[in-house]
């Protein structure tokens, strides 16, 4: 399963960041947000138990979603996130070694950065695709300009203060997708209540 697959197959290109997840919860969370469409699932790793939640997802759901880990700050966190079959690597920040661990391991990369030059410090490290964060704090018109500088090949995603009510300027703006944290699951939300949020979401995007 790759990004690019889901991508091509008609995915909603929109990420669920799930901060705060505990494992007991995952199934039933993971299950609404894949009955919703949304088919990207990252547990970042300052939650509680982030590789056991990690597991159980890629367990139950790996033939049919993306599902890795956020918040990978060391190559340690690397090397535990695909010992427990993390598929996706998020980071905030564009650490060159973290990012070279990941794509040698052959995990789909998603480094944070927020200036053109820790852009390039991790598409030099290997990544194909790049998370803007914060990107409500620098705007749609932020991403044009740094596009404009890129190769064409790399992929922008905008997290942090992204949802259903800016998700098409975000991609009339040239970004690939979206990731979305507290729009979407806040620790103690029901899958009920994610699973409504989540289908909103995805209708706004079919609206586009």
């Amino acid at each position: 399963m790759t990004l690019d697959a889901l991508l091509a197959d008609g995915a909603p290109p929109i990420a669920a960041i799930l901060r705060g997840l505990r494992p007991e919860e995952a199934p039933a969370i993971g299950a609404a947000l894949i009955d919703a469409g949304i088919q990207i699932l990252e547990v970042p790793l300052n939650s509680p138990d982030p590789l056991e939640s990690i597991g159980a997802l890629q367990q139950a759901f790996g033939a049919k979603a993306l599902i890795g880990g956020g918040t990978v700050l060391t190559v340690d966190a690397v090397e535990d996130l695909h010992r427990v079959g993390g598929r996706i690597m998020v980071t905030p920040n564009t650490d060159a070694a973290v990012i070279a661990r990941g794509a040698e391991l052959g995990l789909e990369l998603l480094p944070g950065f927020l200036t053109p030059s820790e852009a390039f410090v991790a598409v030099k490290a290997g990544a194909r695709r790049l998370k803007l964060f914060p990107a409500a704090q620098l705007g749609p018109a932020y991403v044009k300009a740094v596009k404009d500088v890129l190769p064409r090949h790399v992929g922008l995603w905008a997290v942090g203060g992204t949802g259903a009510d800016t998700i098409g300027q975000w991609l009339a703006a040239g970004c690939e997708g979206i990731g979305v944290g507290g729009a979407l699951y806040r620790p103690g939300d029901s899958a009920d209540v994610v699973g409504e949020r989540a289908a909103a979401l995805v209708a706004a995007w079919r609206a586009i």
